[in-house]
């Protein structure tokens, strides 16, 4: 049904999953740990409060009828170090751009999230207005979506051990503006 998986082989995609948006749980404790624990809380445009509430960031991706789920690995000596780990971030934020260009070339309007906050600038503009409103993608959690919930609705493995980080990209999109 979906070309997806004609052209999803060509790019570092371990497991992949398309699901109706609806399916997608939000939750507001997601965000009191953003706010309580996440030093990009309230200093970037791609995390709260700047995305909105999360009953504004639910209804933004509910006016889309599916979801694509997807995860790419990475290999690390110790995942434990998070400079190590946070280096292989940018290869996953690569991914997710190019399968939204991917999408957005097959005619469809795609809302990307991906992992942790937006950082295409060294220091965020925010509260100033966003330098690339186009190029920045908000943070999934950002948006009150529970990462681990999320794979288990797709049924997709969360790998998790000292060498391999495993990252997560949901892209929102409408089949019906696409073909």
């Amino acid at each position: 049904m979906f070309e997806i998986d004609q052209w999803i082989v060509d790019y570092p995609v371990c497991q992949y999953k398309i699901v109706g948006s609806e399916e997608v749980v939000f939750s507001e404790r997601v965000r009191h740990i953003c706010k309580t624990e996440c030093e990009r809380y309230g200093k970037s445009w791609s995390c709260p409060p700047a995305v909105g509430d999360v009953e504004e960031c639910k209804k933004r991706c509910r006016k889309y009828r599916y979801a694509f789920v997807f995860t790419t690995m990475a290999e690390v000596t110790d995942a434990s170090i998070l400079s190590e780990t946070l280096s292989t971030r940018a290869q996953h934020e690569q991914v997710t751009r190019e399968i939204c260009e991917n999408l957005r070339k097959r005619g469809a309007d795609c809302l990307p999230l991906s992992v942790e906050s937006c950082q295409i600038c060294e220091k965020c503009a925010y509260p100033d207005p966003c330098r690339f409103p186009g190029k920045a993608i908000p943070c999934v959690e950002s948006y009150g979506i529970l990462v681990t919930e999320l794979a288990k609705i797709c049924g997709i493995d969360f790998y998790y051990d000292n060498q391999t980080v495993t990252w997560f990209g949901l892209i929102f999109f409408d089949e019906n503006r696409m073909f």
